[in-house]
């Protein structure tokens, strides 16, 4: 799969080696290319690409960007018609212990209102970068799961292969407006990493007698 990763934050860069070693052809694209090419020259096949050719040149986008920061970097990636965007940002507040969106909105329906026209996908979210980048498997049978809320079923399915692809698990959370309550969820997995002290190696997940 063709895909590009926007942003090199600790997000974007535990994509781009996760993507990478899962055998995807990604591209790598920031505000700063020179970001952008640092990340690309430190992975085997990966490209680094002007933010303006980012739609051109991927199957799927991944927006690894602050919530703040979302909509401008779409809005200068090139035509999205039709693409396959996969949001993972939270609207945390500034000391990532609140959210400043929910209840009759989220993140990923603001991005979409903003951009009619582009599959949004809301994924990833509850997935801290340290265990993206370390991987799913946590041993003795656990795999972070990867929750997947959309629209669009294309977006979903795209979203569960890439996933499925790097060894998480899928669980499908619905239309996109259940990203309201992905968010707090990640929101919660934030508190409990840093607030309480757990650490960073913890994830959601949803366990069944069946």
């Amino acid at each position: 799969m063709k895909i590009t990763v926007i942003g090199t934050g600790n997000m974007g860069s535990a994509f781009v080696k996760q993507l990478a070693r899962a055998g995807h052809q990604v591209s790598v694209t920031a505000r700063h290319l020179e970001k952008a090419q640092a990340l690309a020259a430190a992975h085997t096949g990966v490209g680094a690409i002007a933010i303006a050719d980012a739609a051109a040149s991927a199957d799927v986008l991944i927006l690894a960007t602050g919530y703040g920061d979302a909509v401008d970097a779409l809005q200068s990636a090139g035509d999205l018609t039709g693409k396959v965007v996969i949001d993972i940002s939270n609207p945390l507040t500034a000391d990532y212990m609140g959210l400043t969106l929910g209840y009759s909105t989220s993140a990923a329906e603001e991005i979409a209102k903003a951009l009619p026209g582009v599959e949004i996908v809301k994924a990833f979210n509850t997935v801290l970068a340290q265990v993206l980048g370390e991987g799913a498997d946590f041993g003795n049978g656990q795999t972070v799961p990867v929750f997947v809320a959309s629209d669009s079923l294309r977006g979903k399915d795209a979203a569960k292969t890439l996933a499925e692809s790097m060894g998480f698990a899928t669980i499908d959370a619905g239309g996109l407006k259940n990203a309201r309550y992905l968010e707090p969820l990640a929101g919660l997995n934030i508190y409990l990493a840093y607030g309480a002290g757990l650490g960073t190696s913890i994830a959601p997940t949803w366990i069944s007698r069946a």
